[in-house]
Order: structure tokens, then sequence, then C-alpha cells
């Protein structure tokens, strides 16, 4: 008897897992008839999934269908594979979604640098504007973290994940209610969500992009929590933090928009009426004027400056890596544009270019089944739980979790395929992170490429 394998999804065939939580996968899906590739978000159906679970999950579908704006993920379709067709197919909710495949926009930040004035401006606004799209249309979204804010091909901001979301106005009156459900990610949520009184909506995601807006400048969130437990967030109130690095770099014009969206009474803190009117936000974008190639190369600077990018994509006098090659996969085109050849997300393996979407990756000098042990044990010296995970596609894979300095779970994989190397195998190596923070991600990644026994095999730039 064979095994229940994934439906084609409206035409679209699940080829590849990309990404997913506790909860759900995603699937790089493909059409091969149109010549067109999506994201496909999979919710598992089990006998265990009670009916309010379903509800919550329909809810998400009905909100993010509903939503049609450039800096919203787009929802393309939906199927429901139920219980009674599981000897034939994985049953689930079945999102068919817009592919970012320009990745998360955090992972191009490095941690405690942050991206410049001019980036943060130019993706700011971007997010300010999807977020007041949004509202206008009575939903809440909130869980606004860095992980829900992605890339299409051409570098535009998207806010994705609406399982959290939750409408609080009716459009055709304009009535509106208050809010109890207690939800978000600590380091993200608004301080009136610790007391159990109901809450306004729109001030609970101001404050998630506030919180963005300074890890934007910062290259890390502001504090663990916004509670008296976070010595970060108490020094906050007492202001005696903004003497503090980095408080004390950000421009005053900066820091006054910051203060304004962390403005800890929701009645005084700004509406993002207030944001987009502040002298920071109305200015001419020097970035919108300019090409995709000069958005990439600026998204990246940190990643240059701290030598990151030497690691992600060494350029090691391989054979051209363009997407032009014949080995490339048919489907490369659908990722291949300025934007995405600048940020270097294509890679080079065994066979041939590969589109991978996470800068957290590097090259080792040996095969795959000598540098496995190594980054076993190299995570395990920095207390992130594995476990090895059967094969897929030819790559050696392991399973990986914790939690990281800001007490947020991680969960992700590492997945090492084989590439040739001055006529010897060597080792591609991608970390690919499900959940969890992409920025305390990009650190786990340089701190394993730091470990004395990985280490010594890592390839890096050559000099020109």
């Amino acid at each position: 008897m064979t095994s229940p394998k994934y439906p084609k999804v409206v035409g679209y065939d699940l080829v590849q897992q990309i990404g997913g939580g506790g909860f759900s996968r995603v699937f790089r899906a493909v059409n091969v008839k149109d010549h067109r590739v999506a994201a496909c978000k999979v919710i598992a159906l089990t006998p265990e999934t009670s009916e309010k679970e379903r509800k919550t999950i329909e809810k998400e579908m009905r909100i993010h269908a509903a939503l049609k704006h450039t800096n919203i993920l787009e929802f393309m379709n939906a199927v429901v594979v139920e219980l009674k067709h599981r000897d034939q197919f994985v049953p689930g909710f079945y999102m068919l979604l817009e592919l970012a495949a320009g990745g998360d926009l955090f992972d191009k930040i490095a941690p405690d640098v942050g991206v410049g004035d001019e980036v943060a401006h130019f993706y700011f606004n971007q997010l300010i504007a999807g977020m007041d799209y949004i509202h206008k249309e009575g939903v809440c979204h909130r869980d606004l973290k860095p992980e829900n804010i992605l890339l299409d091909v051409g570098g535009t901001l998207k806010i994705s994940d609406f399982g959290l979301s939750s409408v609080f106005k009716l459009k055709e009156t304009g009535r509106t209610r208050t809010l109890t459900e207690r939800c978000g990610s600590l380091p993200y949520v608004a301080p009136e969500l610790n007391s159990d009184q109901p809450y306004e909506a729109e001030p609970i995601d101001v404050w998630g992009v506030g919180v963005i807006l300074y890890t934007l400048l910062a290259g890390n969130t502001p504090w663990d929590e916004p509670t008296q437990n976070s010595p970060e967030f108490m020094r906050y109130l007492s202001g005696e933090i903004f003497q503090e690095e980095p408080w004390n770099r950000f421009s005053s014009e900066a820091l006054s928009l910051i203060q304004g969206l962390l403005t800890i009474d929701p009645r005084e803190r700004f509406t993002l009426e207030d944001a987009f009117q502040h002298p920071w936000c109305i200015r001419p974008s020097q970035l919108a004027k300019q090409g995709p190639t000069s958005l990439a190369q600026a998204l990246t600077q940190s990643l240059r400056d701290t030598g990151d990018l030497d690691l992600a994509a060494p350029n090691l006098n391989q054979r051209n890596d363009s997407t032009d090659d014949e080995d490339v996969p048919m489907l490369s085109a659908a990722h291949s544009t300025q934007f995405t050849q600048t940020l270097m997300l294509f890679s080079q393996t065994q066979s041939g270019t590969r589109y991978t979407p996470h800068l957290t990756r590097f090259y080792a000098g040996i095969p795959p089944g000598q540098i496995l042990p190594f980054v076993r044990d190299g995570l395990a010296s920095l207390g992130v739980a594995c476990r090895d995970a059967p094969p897929s596609a030819g790559a050696l894979r392991l399973r990986i979790g914790g939690q990281d300095a800001r007490k947020e779970v991680f969960r992700g994989w590492v997945e090492i395929e084989t590439f040739e190397y001055h006529g010897a195998l060597g080792s591609f190596c991608v970390m690919q992170k499900d959940n969890g923070n992409p920025i305390s991600w990009r650190q786990l990644w340089r701190a394993l490429i730091q470990s004395p026994l990985v280490e010594p095999h890592v390839l890096r730039k050559r000099a020109v």
C-alpha cells in the first residue's frame, strides 16, 4: 500500500518544503503547465483537530483572502482535504499563497547593526502602508514580528501570517469592538496585553510596527518583554536607556518616531496617520528612485561589512552562476530578477544552480558525511537540540530547535548536500528556519561557523 501524498492544489504540485512552524508546513508549489510558482501553507487535519481549531483556521483563510494590497502576501486559493480521504492524500488545509521569492527581510540584517536609515525608511513606509490598509478593512494583525515580514521577487515588502488576526471593525457601519484574547510573541506585544482588561485593536499593531522599526535600525529587538521582568524595558520607562547603545546612535527624528510608536499608554500612542505625517517618514526616499540592484546592495550592506555575505556566497571560482545556464531548473526563472540575483539567492550544488532564499548558509571543503558530525557537535556545544532526520533529495538533514537570548523558541533544519570543489567533493550547508527571530537565527549560524570543529573547513571568499 502506498503512503498518502500531497494533492495537486488548483493545478500546483507541492515539490519542496521551504519552511513551517509547529502546526504547519510551507512548500514551494509549481504549476508546470503555466510555468508559475507559488507557496502552499499546509495545516494538518488529524482526528484530534477540534471544531474550534477548524474555525480558527477557516477564519484565517477568510480574512487573508479578503485582503488585497501591494504590501500583503497574496492569498491565491485554498482547498481542504478531509480525513475521509486520508488513504489517498494527506488531510489538511492547503492555502496557496504568493511565493515571497526574496525571502525574509530580516534574514538580510546583521545582528546589532541594522540596515541603515535609508533602507529602514524605505521598508517602514511600505509596512505602514500595508498596515493602514489592513486596519481600514477592519482587521487587526496581532502578530507583527520580523519573521512575518517577507520580500517578493522584486524586493517589495509583504506582510504575512494572519493566523492571530481578528476583525475589530465593521466596514459598513464603522462600528468597532475591543478585543480580549491574549496572543503574540513577548518581545513584540504591547504592554496593555499584560492586564486582563479588553484592549483597543489598532494600538496593538502600532506597537508592533514600532518594535519592527527599532529592529530595522538596531539589528535586534529592544527587550525580552514589555514588563518589569525586563531590565531593558524598565530602563526605557525611566529614560536611562536613551544614553545607551543603540538608542544613542539613532537620529533625533528616528528616535522621536520610535518613542511615539512605543508610547506606553495606548490612548497617547501614535496612530498610523501620525506615523505617515512624521518628518522621518514624509521625506522622499532615495532608494525608491534607484533600481532593484541598488536596493539589494543597500539591503545587504551590513552583511557585506561584517563579512557574512562572503561566507554565504563565497564565489569559489566555479562555473558561471548565471540563471541563463542550461543546468538551471526551468522554475528558477520565477525567482530570478536583478534584485534576487544581487542578493545572491542562487547557490552552486552538485546538481547545478539552486535557488536558496536563505542567506544562512555556507560551503565546506569536506563531503557531507564528514562535516555532518562536526555540525552536530557544534550545535550541541551551543545548547541547541538536534536530531538526525531522513535525507531529502540527496541532502543530509538535521532537525534543530531551542530558545534564543530573548527567550523566543526557534525551530528549523540544517541541510547538507554535495558540491564539487577543485575536483573533490565539498558540502553546501543551509540553515533553514521554520520559526523564530531571523536575526537570532543569523547569530546561531555565525556561532556554528565559528565553532572549533566546523570553522577549519568553512570555505571563504577568495581575494581577487
